[in-house]
């Protein structure tokens, strides 16, 4: 008999699961998961472009390393250093993103979602070390600058452009490069390389033609600085997605303007929208609704503006109505009370 009762009770608590699950997917205006946005953005066409673009980068950094040692340049030795960080970048999206995949546990309710931003992170912040090397490096030689076998280095640096901006069009064919930070990063340490090699060109041709050997450290200099500039870009977007940002294609007081334009709703607070990672925005809010409205209308209505206008499939509101309003202004004075209470307390 017992046995039996707990049966009943087993499927009566299974059944109200279910329930509450199909109210929360109902709630939240989609029924998929994290790992479902994972495949808008993290397709194999981007992790065939980065390991396409790795394979030729790794190739040509050992060509290029060994071409500056035997001529003597330092356009060729700084560039071979910036793909071996470019190496590692690539390296690292590819992990960033093999990770990003994992399912979300209860301890990580977003999944690795946030790797990738961390590892374009530290993509930038590599970028900014080889620059600062390569300047310094730079700085060293504008005193006495060694004579550079200009015709060896040119023909290594042409091989070089040749191979980066086959990497770059890999990444631009296979990859979103426009819309994910860490496919982004990635992409832009392989056009540091390719203004890199057009800089040992320019210093190449100099050399050989003037046998003006200051040339190969001011190249060097100006291409460090356009390195650095790329590198500040992706460290700002990434800061900013860390932070919990805006994100920028998102205009918050638009946001605002078009829930209060739903018939029923009075007043928009604590609004708020982030990323989590490239191309996976999220967006809660609560909304005040006329004592008569229809929440579940509302509720539907305001998730599907958000999701056509704004682009955002992750959203969670709550709907909150006079009573409501009563109850949370009696929570907040209650706990204001409490708090001044143990304040004198703790002075007394």
């Amino acid at each position: 008999m017992s046995r039996t009762t707990d049966q009943i009770k087993q499927k009566k608590y299974e059944k109200q699961s279910d329930s509450q699950s199909s109210l929360i997917h109902d709630h939240h205006g989609h029924s998929h998961s994290h790992d479902d946005h994972l495949g808008h953005h993290h397709g194999p066409n981007n992790k065939a472009g980065l390991l396409i673009a790795l394979i030729i980068t790794g190739g040509i950094m050992f060509l290029e390393f060994a071409g500056g040692l035997l001529t003597h340049s330092l356009a060729l030795l700084a560039d071979s250093g910036h793909m071996l960080s470019d190496t590692a970048a690539l390296a690292l999206s590819l992990a960033a993103m093999w990770f990003a995949v994992r399912a979300s546990s209860p301890k990580r309710t977003y999944g690795f979602h946030r790797f990738e931003v961390l590892a374009a992170l530290l993509n930038g912040i590599t970028l900014f070390v080889i620059a600062a090397f390569i300047i310094a490096e730079a700085i060293k030689r504008f005193g006495e600058p060694p004579v550079v076998a200009s015709g060896t280095m040119m023909i290594i640096a042409i091989i070089g452009l040749l191979t980066n901006l086959a990497s770059a069009w890999f990444l631009m064919r296979n990859g979103d490069v426009k819309d994910n930070l860490n496919v982004r990063s990635a992409y832009l340490h392989v056009i540091g390389d390719a203004i890199g090699s057009v800089g040992a060109i320019i210093a190449g041709l100099l050399m050989s033609l003037f046998s003006w050997y200051m040339a190969d450290p001011i190249i060097s200099v100006v291409v460090a600085l356009l390195i650095l500039r790329s590198a500040w870009g992706i460290i700002q977007s990434t800061v900013h997605i860390l932070m919990e940002g805006t994100p920028a294609s998102v205009n918050v007081e638009q946001v605002t303007t078009a829930l209060l334009h739903i018939q029923g709703v009075k007043e928009v607070h604590d609004l708020h929208v982030w990323t989590i990672t490239s191309g996976l925005h999220s967006l809660s809010s609560h909304l005040i609704v006329e004592d008569e409205a229809d929440c579940q209308t509302i509720l539907q209505e305001a998730i599907q503006l958000i999701a056509d206008k704004f682009h955002i499939e992750h959203t969670t509101l709550q709907i909150e109505k006079s009573q409501l309003q009563l109850l949370c202004l009696r929570c907040r004075v209650h706990q204001s009370v409490k708090s001044f209470s143990a304040l004198r307390n703790a002075r007394e």
